[in-house]
C-alpha cells in the first residue's frame, strides 16, 4: 500500500509503477531494499553486467525522497568545494566533482541508451551572494572548484535572473534538469527489460549479513537470499547507530508557481544564504507557461513547527527575483540526510561485507544515487573505483569533530526535552480537526490526531528507533522524529526510517471526539 506524502509534487501526475508484492522466497546475485533513484541505478548497472537482481519497496516505483526532489543535476555541490577541501583535502574535492560530472554524463547516456521522454536537458547552473554574504565566498569558490577539475567554472557580471540583475556570479556550464519520476519509471522498465525483478508494497523487515551473502526477511514472512544486499532506503533502515550519528535530517520546502514560458532562462539557480534557496524551471506544465520551482528554508527535521511561515518566505523569495510568476500552485516539502563532512555515505556498511548503502544525499540526491549506481557496482563485482575511500561509509571523522559534537549534543538536548519536559497541547481539546500534538498522560508520551471528521486517532510518540519523541509536521500531516529522520503517516504507519516499523499501539487508539 502506498503512503504518499499529503502534498503533491511537480512529478506526482505521472502514472506511478506498482509491480505485485513478493509473494514466495527468492534466491538472486543481489537484492536492492528501496526503488527510489539510489535502488534503481544499483539495479540498473548490475542488470547491465549480467547480474539476478530483486528490488524491494515499501511502496511504489519512485516513491519516498525521489518524488519530492526538485531534480537539480549539478555537479556544484551544495556544500562548497572549499569546505569540501577542509575536509577532504583537495584530492577529496576533485573525486567529488568527478564523480558528480560523471553522474550527469551516465544519466545523459541511460537517457539516450534507454529512450527515456523525461525532458533531460543540459543547463547552465549559476551560483550567486546576497548582498550580506562574505564579500570573498565566490572568490574563493571559484579557485576551489578549478583545483577539483572544473576548469570550465568562471566569473560573470551583471548576469539577468528573473527581474533582478545580479552584480557577480559563477558559471557553472553543462548542469541537467529532467523529471525525475518519468526518469525512475524509464530505468525500471529498461530493468525488467533485462530480467531485473521489482517487488512494491514489500517492506523489508530485516537485513542479514552472513560469511558468504546476505538474505533480507520482509514484512510478509518471505525470504530473499542473496550473494549481496544493497539498502537504499534515503536513510539506513539497517543500522541502528553507527551511520545516524554521522548525519542529519533536514526538512526543505519547495513552492511552484506559474510562469510564462518566456520569462527567463531554462538554469539552475543557487544562492549562498543562510539557509540558501535553489530554483529551476519546468518547461511546458500549461500551455504557453513554464513552472517555476523554488526551495530552501531548510531546518532540522521535527524541530520547527513554522512550515507554513517558510512556505510563505520561499514564495515572497520567488516573487522576488521573477516578478512575472503567477498563480502558487503547488507547494510540499521533503527530507534531505546531511553528513557531517559533506559527502555521502556509499560503500560496505560498516561492519558488513556483503551488505552495502547509499544514504547521506546532501541535497544532491539524483547525482548521489546515480553515484551509488556506480560505485557500488565496481564494489559489488570486487572492482576498484576511484571514488571508493570519499564515500567510504566507515571513515574517520576526526576533522569533523567539532561538527560531529554539535550533533550529537543536539541529539541529546532532544531527548531531555522531550522526557523533562510537558506534551504540545494539554487537552486534546486544544487539537483542531486535520492537525497532530503531542500529550503527555502520566509517564508516557502519545501522538494524537485528530481527522477531519473529528475522530481522534492516538499512537505512542516514542520513535521505535531509539526512542526520540516525534513531532507533528502540519504542512505534510506526518508524525517526525527530530533526531534521526523517521517518518511516519498521521495515523503512526511507518513511511520513512530507520525506524522501520509503525508508531506503537496504545489504549484507546481511535475514538471520537
Amino acid at each position: 500500500m502506498r503512503r504518499a506524502l499529503s502534498n503533491p509534487t511537480a512529478w506526482t501526475s505521472v502514472p506511478r509503477l506498482e509491480p505485485p508484492p513478493l509473494d514466495g522466497d527468492l534466491s538472486v546475485d543481489v537484492c536492492i531494499v528501496g526503488a527510489g533513484l539510489s535502488g534503481l541505478s544499483v539495479a540498473y548497472n548490475l542488470v547491465l553486467e549480467g547480474r539476478s537482481v530483486a528490488v524491494l519497496e515499501n511502496g511504489v516505483v519512485g516513491g519516498g525522497m525521489t518524488e519530492r526532489t526538485t531534480a537539480h543535476l549539478s555537479s556544484a555541490v551544495d556544500d562548497r568545494y572549499f569546505e569540501l577541501e577542509r575536509h577532504h583535502g583537495e584530492h577529496g574535492a576533485r573525486a567529488a566533482a568527478e564523480s558528480h560530472t560523471t553522474a550527469i554524463d551516465h544519466i545523459e547516456r541511460v537517457v539516450a541508451d534507454e529512450e527515456i521522454d523525461c525532458g533531460f536537458e543540459r543547463v547552465h547552473g549559476y551560483l550567486f551572494s546576497p548582498p550580506d554574504s562574505p564579500a570573498d565566498l565566490l572568490d574563493r569558490e571559484l579557485a576551489a572548484a578549478r583545483r577539483a577539475g572544473l576548469e570550465h567554472v568562471e566569473v560573470l557580471g551583471s548576469q539577468p535572473l528573473g527581474g533582478k540583475m545580479l552584480d557577480r556570479c559563477l558559471l557553472f556550464p553543462r548542469q541537467a534538469q529532467f523529471h525525475p519520476l518519468k526518469y525512475a519509471n524509464g530505468v525500471a522498465a529498461a530493468i525488467g527489460r533485462r530480467g531485473g525483478r521489482i517487488f512494491c508494497g514489500t517492506r523489508a523487515a530485516r537485513v542479514e549479513a552472513m560469511k558468504r551473502g546476505a538474505s533480507v526477511k520482509t514484512a510478509n514472512g518471505h525470504s530473499v537470499s542473496a550473494g549481496a544486499v544493497v539498502v537504499a532506503t534515503n536513510t539506513p533502515i539497517n543500522d541502528v547507530v553507527s551511520i545516524h550519528t554521522k548525519q542529519a535530517p533536514y526538512s526543505t520546502y519547495v513552492v511552484g508557481l506559474r510562469v510564462p514560458a518566456t520569462s527567463g532562462e531554462r538554469a539552475l539557480y543557487w544562492d549562498t544564504a543562510d539557509p540558501y534557496h535553489y530554483a529551476r524551471l519546468v518547461p511546458h506544465v500549461r500551455k504557453g507557461y513554464d513552472l517555476l520551482i523554488v526551495g530552501g528554508e531548510d531546518h532540522r527535521s521535527g524541530q520547527a513547527h513554522d512550515g507554513a511561515s517558510r512556505l510563505k518566505r520561499l514564495e515572497r523569495w520567488a516573487r522576488e527575483y521573477f516578478p512575472l510568476a503567477e498563480d502558487l500552485e503547488l507547494r510540499w516539502s521533503g527530507q534531505v540526510m546531511e553528513p557531517v563532512d559533506g559527502v555521502a555515505f556509499i560503500g560496505r556498511n560498516p561492519g558488513d561485507d556483503h551488505v552495502y548503502i547509499v544514504t547521506g544525499d546532501s541535497g544532491q540526491g539524483m547525482t548521489h544515487g546515480t553515484i551509488a549506481g556506480l560505485l557500488l557496482t565496481d564494489l559489488v563485482l570486487g572492482r576498484p573505483c576511484p571514488w571508493e575511500k570519499l564515500y567510504d561509509p566507515s571513515r574517520k571523522m576526526i576533522r569533523e569533530a567539532v561538527e560531529y559534537a554539535k550533533e550529537s549534543a543536539n541529539v541529546a538536548a532532544r531527548y531531555l526535552k522531550d522526557y523533562a519536559g510537558g506534551g504540545d497541547v494539554a487537552s486534546v481539546d486544544e487539537i483542531p480537526r486535520g492537525q497532530g500534538a503531542v500529550l503527555r498522560r502520566g509517564l508516557k508520551r502519545i501522538a494524537v490526531f485528530r481527522d477531519k471528521d473529528g475522530m481522534l486517532h492516538e499512537r505512542s510518540a516514542v520513535c521505535p528507533h531509539l526512542g526520540c519523541v516525534v513531532s507533528f509536521d502540519a504542512v505534510e500531516g506526518t508524525w517526525d522524529c527530530p533526531c534521526h529522520g523517521s517518518r511516519f503517516d498521521c495515523f503512526g504507519s511507518f513511511m520513512i526510517g530507520p525506524a522501520n516499523r509503525d508508531l506503537a499501539r496504545v489504549d484507546g487508539e481511535a475514538r471520537g471526539s
